[in-house]
């Protein structure tokens, strides 16, 4: 007779189906082992890891941190790589959204660029600030 209360161990094929939110963000990664600190791109993030490209040497099994907008450093194991892209694996779930809010007011480097903020609610420059060419 089978037990209904227990859950079967999740494969890879039901990992993958986890909800993926296709985005574009720039991450710091770290990879065990090395020094530098590489930027790349985030293609898309799901509680349980993300899709990174970039020039980064890594491969299947390494350990990494990647730090997240709104998150902060994540560990995580590359679970595949091709080419310049690669998937980690990460050792905790996240969530997600809030990698895609908007950054806080107060975290400096995060800022929105002035030119996507609403100007009627900014406060006016002061003229003797302006630099006249």
């Amino acid at each position: 007779m089978e037990d209904k209360d227990q859950t079967p161990a999740m494969s890879n094929v039901d990992t993958r189906q986890m909800n993926r939110d296709s985005l574009f963000l720039l991450a710091q990664l770290r990879v065990d082992g090395q020094d530098a600190v590489h930027r790349v791109k985030v293609r898309n993030l799901s509680s349980g890891g993300m899709m990174a490209e970039g020039d980064v040497r890594v491969m299947r099994g390494s350990l990494v941190s990647v730090e997240l907008r709104n998150i902060g450093w994540v560990e995580g194991s590359v679970a595949w790589k091709q080419e310049n892209r690669f998937g980690i694996a990460f050792v905790e779930e996240i969530d997600p959204k809030l990698a895609r809010a908007s950054a806080p007011k107060e975290a400096p480097g995060f800022e929105s660029p002035r030119f996507t903020r609403n100007h009627q609610v900014e406060k006016p420059v002061d003229p003797s600030v302006i630099r006249k060419i």
